[in-house]
């Protein structure tokens, strides 16, 4: 995994700006802080910051290969987990590797079949390829989005960058945000909209898509969606064939010449996962799995079972460990540190994100990475299997919104009334909402329900999930550890997606015909345990901290937040006692903790990054 970035021009010769590229390429120097590179020819600048995986000898980038009179170069962050076989039929095609790293597959991969090879690829990627003949650069991004990829363009001109602090390391593009970007920020929360950069002239290459830029301009295009088909296999056939794409994508994914571990917390999908890859061990005899898990400091005494987290995940862990027999981190936090990472992280992000939900990852990933550089997570099972609670609840599937956006209004009732009447939050809410209907691929024939679900199933896929994969990229590489997300081979995701609503509820359960794929991997008891989200700090003394942040933001008159926010209803809010405020609803920011920490994060980011208001 790695950082990329890069900068096109036909009006300005690159090779007199070299410290420009250097200042952009190590913005990035967490998600790669093994090695670096630049590379610039007068149209063209390329920079790379790598985190070594594969082949750490000999896979530097930029990288460059000639073939006949032409040269192709490359700068890439990500994995290809089909690249023995790409690599075996490029080599009977007569090329030939000096490396064992695929970043070389990728390139000779696009030498040999163009820009059709990404619909050949199996992996996550974002990469950028400048073909020196044709004067042409080709960008591409997987196809669920695992690996970010942001752009501006203005006639003549291009920067790329794997996150957005790259692009803005560029003189000519200053922080700025519209009232379209505010919206981002404050109506649609973390559930960023596709494509969407937040900084205005910012705009991120969607999930799926390519770019094709000459001295014409852009072209964009997507390569790969979501078809919908009718599903033939019976409920058993169903069940065999997610359990065998599902061990595929791990045993392809435990690919590593650097140590690597799973996630683990005692639920359904990092359980299954940690199974499969603790199997594969043994077979392989690659020693014992390690495996790791996060909590808070004194959770155990504070956390009450509720609706929406009906259990803690401390002794289901435990229950897996010595099922497996793994070696176990526990790894814990205090308040003050989760605090104080709430500030790292909109660094890590470039914008405010999903408060300490970030924070703690941030810290849990930084824990991990003391000992390994590759984990393993379980993101995506719920979007794709439908395991979230608003996939089973009439009030959300009535709703005409996303829903995670039900609490918008009471979002919207606690900002300034003249910023509402800019921005019109509820508005745009509702237009991408109707944007994200628009796009889904219907199934002739399927009534009501089976259409509602299929709908509910591509808001998730293409809306929320991105959410959680942009979390789990950002939070990961800010501290150089690399996390891959099996769920998210687009194999499995293309055949689950067609698979009727009454078959992926089997068993009259939630994500049912997962839990049947996994007999035999699982024990009974962790194959029926219900949905516990991220665990999340029950202790009232981090909503005392966050709680007065906020107080001392609205007694700060040079505070930037303060003009898009109803001063006293958040000061009411922030002076209320009442615990009742402290109640968990996953995917929204109106609970108390989260809420405040919200806010602090949005003036934190407002101030650091000196973002002007056009």
């Amino acid at each position: 995994m790695c950082g990329i970035t890069g900068w096109i021009d036909w009006n300005r010769d690159l090779t007199q700006h070299p410290s420009i590229l250097v200042n952009m390429t190590d913005t990035l120097s967490l998600r790669g802080p093994d090695a670096s590179g630049t590379w610039i020819t007068p149209r063209c600048a390329l920079g790379h910051r790598r985190l070594s995986v594969m082949d750490p000898a000999n896979g530097s980038q930029p990288m460059t290969r000639k073939y006949g009179d032409n040269t192709f170069t490359v700068v890439y962050n990500g994995e290809l987990y089909n690249a023995p076989e790409l690599k075996r039929e490029l080599e009977a095609k007569g090329h030939r590797f000096t490396t064992t790293c695929d970043t070389e597959v990728l390139l000779v991969s696009f030498i040999e079949w163009g820009r059709a090879c990404v619909d050949r690829f199996n992996g996550i990627f974002a990469f950028a390829i400048w073909e020196d003949e044709e004067q042409t650069l080709f960008l591409a991004r997987d196809r669920l989005g695992v690996k970010p990829l942001f752009y501006s363009h203005s006639p003549g001109r291009l920067l790329f960058g794997s996150e957005p602090k790259a692009i803005l390391a560029h003189p000519d593009f200053p922080a700025q945000i519209n009232g379209e970007g505010l919206a981002e920020i404050f109506a649609v929360g973390p559930a960023r909209t596709p494509g969407h950069g937040i900084y205005k002239n910012m705009h991120e290459l969607k999930p799926g898509h390519l770019m094709v830029m000459d001295a014409n301009g852009i072209q964009i295009r997507a390569y790969w969606k979501l078809e919908s088909k009718p599903h033939e296999d019976d409920v058993n056939t169903t069940a065999a064939t997610v359990h065998d794409l599902l061990k595929d994508t791990v045993i392809r994914q435990l690919a590593s010449d650097v140590p690597i571990c799973t996630l683990l917390s005692g639920g359904l999908d990092s359980s299954a996962l940690t199974s499969f890859a603790a199997a594969y061990y043994k077979e392989q005899d690659l020693g014992t799995l390690h495996t790791y898990s996060i909590d808070y400091v004194d959770n155990d005494k504070h956390f009450k079972a509720n609706v929406f987290q009906p259990n803690a995940d401390a002794p289901w862990i435990k229950r897996m460990t010595e099922y497996l027999g793994t070696v176990h981190h526990y790894k814990e936090f205090d308040t003050p540190e989760l605090v104080e990472s709430l500030k790292t992280v909109v660094t890590a992000r470039d914008m405010p994100g999903m408060a300490d939900v970030d924070g703690s990852l941030y810290l849990f990933c930084r824990e991990i990475k003391k000992d390994a550089t590759v984990a393993i997570s379980g993101e995506a099972a719920d979007e794709i299997f439908g395991g979230y609670p608003w996939f089973h609840r009439e009030q959300s599937l009535n709703a005409d919104t996303f829903p995670w956006a039900l609490a918008t209004p009471d979002r919207v009732s606690l900002l300034a009334p003249d910023f509402v009447d800019w921005v019109k939050p509820e508005q745009y809410v509702h237009e991408r909402y109707r944007q994200a209907l628009s796009e889904v691929p219907r199934l002739a024939g399927e009534n009501q329900q089976q259409n509602r679900m299929r709908e509910m199933s591509y808001l998730n896929i293409t809306r929320f999930m991105p959410t959680l994969l942009d979390r789990k990229d950002r939070m990961s590489m800010a501290v150089g550890l690399e996390v891959r997300v099996p769920f998210c081979d687009h194999r499995l995701v293309e055949y689950v997606w067609n698979i009727p609503w009454e078959i992926k509820t089997s068993g009259e359960r939630e994500k049912g015909i997962l839990r049947k794929a996994l007999r035999g991997v699982l024990p009974e008891d962790v194959l029926g345990r219900k949905k516990s989200p991220y665990p999340k700090t029950h202790n009232p003394n981090y909503l005392a901290a966050v709680r007065s942040w906020v107080l001392e933001i609205l007694n700060d008159s040079s505070s930037p937040l303060l003009q898009f926010i109803d001063v006293a209803k958040i000061r009411a809010l922030a002076e209320n006692d009442n615990g009742a405020f402290n109640l968990p609803w996953f995917g929204q920011l109106m609970t108390g903790p989260q809420l405040f920490a919200y806010l602090a994060q949005v003036d934190t980011w407002l101030r650091q990054y000196k973002v002007a208001i056009r």
